[in-house]
């Protein structure tokens, strides 16, 4: 075929895979979604990613982009079999520069650059990105984050923006180009502005500073406002709607430009316990109207939650405490690679390398301190929250106001805060795991990321008793004082998975609820029309990832 010979040579016979063993991981979502593809490249420099998606352009396939492929939706993978055209995934990770702007103030992000190499290359910096770990599935690329309006656990920071971007479009008459709106002069041709970026030959001079955002500067004023009816971020709202911002690879993104944080050289954090939620409700809207600076995270989680994270992610969280986070991503990267392998041998046992990490975090000493258990047993709802050590006392105070009965509270040593936070976090991997160690107590799982109103007292949700009857776990946990909650329902086996997840849409609609609130709408969410409305202005021929938000597969939009 043409197409495949220009892609090999372009980028090379190595990295144009086809043989479905080879590109099964990069087709397959890590939680939902897959698809079969033409062929799955990986460019080895933003001109080669011009010049692939230039091949593509012509011959009329559809452009998947993809990163980490850490996406909870399906969002970068294909979904089913039924596109009128085939389907090429440009997989980007090895595109992972960064280059630091004014002292570290900003950063310009390559297209597989992750969160966590920004990170590590902010720290010395004094300086932190929008997300870190723990607030997001690791590996996560940066620009996925913006693409896919990714909020994460800093309450301070909102959802992930710019208006500053480098992409390339294809319009309504079919011709491809290219817009720098980097702010940062890199010459006129795409040649020229690619390869000038990626060698970062780019000096003080060329470098402009206008009024463009490259963060959500209102989101601590935006929070605060908890008598509003709205939620406080969620995927479709249209202040978050802009070029690269909210794209869901409806376009495709060499760079994006973002602002930095500064870092907390000192926390103090305090872990919340209470059996009513109505009164945790009325402790978070104490916290946001009261309380001089936000605090740093609010981390919510249900006990059902801890006890499930601590069967079923027991190994996430030690491996990730042992091997420490610079060791993580070759970790991740080879449990890929032999699970693929693995795939091909069918008398082997189903997801035999989960399995084998389960056995072993079972061996394992108790991973959790003894004060988290305590809590574990006395209240149904917990809260991480995180603030600024010269905002403890002022806390504390509010905290001691706060405390009953049924309610109580801890200032939690370094060594219990990291590893309730590691805990947090090993929650969203949870049902994934379950699922493959008991692939016939389920019939699949229902994933629901939601934005519930800022001024809903009534957050926690009741379910009829025939829907509750249908599901073996409800995993409850979220980033609380921005009232965006994870829902994951395991279902029994025998029930229908569809309909239970729009039953549960129907819910939430009756609530006010907004969905999703921080993840791509993937091939699971249906795209509100303004959304919709939104990928057709930046995608008019349905070239780039066709089918997301339940939109049309077929060219042109034309079904």
């Amino acid at each position: 075929m043409e197409l495949l010979r220009s892609l090999r040579q372009i980028a090379g016979k190595r990295h144009v895979l086809t043989r479905p063993d080879a590109t099964r991981r990069y087709r397959t979502g890590f939680r939902f979604g897959s698809g079969k593809t033409l062929a799955v490249v990986r460019p080895g420099t933003l001109l080669e990613q011009w010049r692939v998606l230039d091949c593509c352009v012509r011959a009329g396939v559809i452009v998947i982009s993809q990163a980490s492929n850490t996406g909870l939706t399906g969002g970068s993978t294909p979904d089913g079999d039924d596109y009128d055209r085939d389907v090429v995934i440009v997989s980007v990770a090895r595109l992972a520069g960064i280059f630091v702007l004014d002292g570290g103030q900003q950063v310009v992000c390559l297209p597989g650059a992750t969160l966590h190499a920004l990170e590590r290359r902010l720290q010395p910096l004094g300086r932190e990105p929008h997300s870190v770990i723990g607030s997001s599935c690791f590996g996560a690329s940066v620009i996925g984050g913006v693409c896919n309006n990714s909020g994460g656990a800093l309450t301070r920071r909102g959802p992930a923006y710019t208006q500053m971007a480098l992409f390339a479009q294809v319009d309504a008459g079919g011709t491809l180009r290219l817009v720098n709106h980097l702010g940062i002069d890199l010459g006129d041709a795409p040649e020229q502005i690619l390869t000038r970026l990626q060698a970062g030959r780019f000096d003080d001079a060329d470098v402009r500073h206008d009024d463009a955002a490259a963060s959500a500067h209102d989101y601590p004023r935006h929070v605060r406002d908890v008598d509003a009816d709205t939620p406080a971020r969620f995927n479709a709202d249209p202040r978050c709607l802009f070029e690269a911002s909210g794209s869901a690879g409806k376009m495709m993104v060499f760079a994006v430009r973002l602002d930095t944080f500064e870092a907390e050289p000192q926390s103090q954090t305090f872990y919340i316990g209470c059996n009513d939620p109505a009164e945790l409700g009325t402790l978070r809207r104490l916290i946001l109207t009261e309380c001089a600076s936000l605090p740093i995270a609010g981390e919510y989680i249900h006990r059902d939650a801890f006890d499930l994270a601590d069967r079923y992610g027991k190994d996430q969280f030690v491996t990730i405490e042992r091997l420490g986070t610079g060791r993580l991503p070759r970790f991740f990267a080879l449990k890929g690679r032999v699970d693929a392998a693995l795939a091909r041998l069918r008398w082997l046992p189903e997801n035999l390398s989960d399995r084998l990490l389960f056995a072993l975090g079972k061996l394992w000493p108790d991973h959790l301190p003894p004060r988290l258990r305590s809590w574990r047993d006395r209240f149904a709802h917990h809260l991480l929250l995180r603030v600024s050590e010269d905002e403890a006392g002022e806390m504390r105070a509010l905290l001691d106001r706060w405390r009953g009965t049924a309610n109580d509270y801890f200032d939690c040593t370094a060594i219990e805060a990291r590893k309730a936070f590691l805990h947090r976090f090993v929650v969203a991997g949870a049902a994934v795991r379950y699922r493959a160690i008991h692939p016939r107590q389920t019939a699949g799982i229902v994933a629901l990321d939601i934005a519930l109103r800022r001024n809903d007292a009534d957050w926690f949700e009741a379910l009829p008793a025939d829907l509750d009857a249908a599901l073996v776990h409800k995993i409850y946990y979220g980033h609380f004082l921005c009232h965006v909650l994870h829902q994951d329902y395991i279902v029994a086996p025998g029930q229908d998975c569809l309909a239970i997840e729009h039953r549960m849409w129907a819910l939430l609609d009756q609530r006010g609820a907004r969905y999703p609130a921080e993840h791509n709408v993937g091939h699971l969410y249906p795209a509100e029309p303004a959304l919709a409305d939104f990928y057709r202005t930046l995608d008019p021929g349905n070239r780039f990832n066709a089918g997301i938000g339940g939109m049309s597969k077929k060219r042109d939009y034309n079904d």
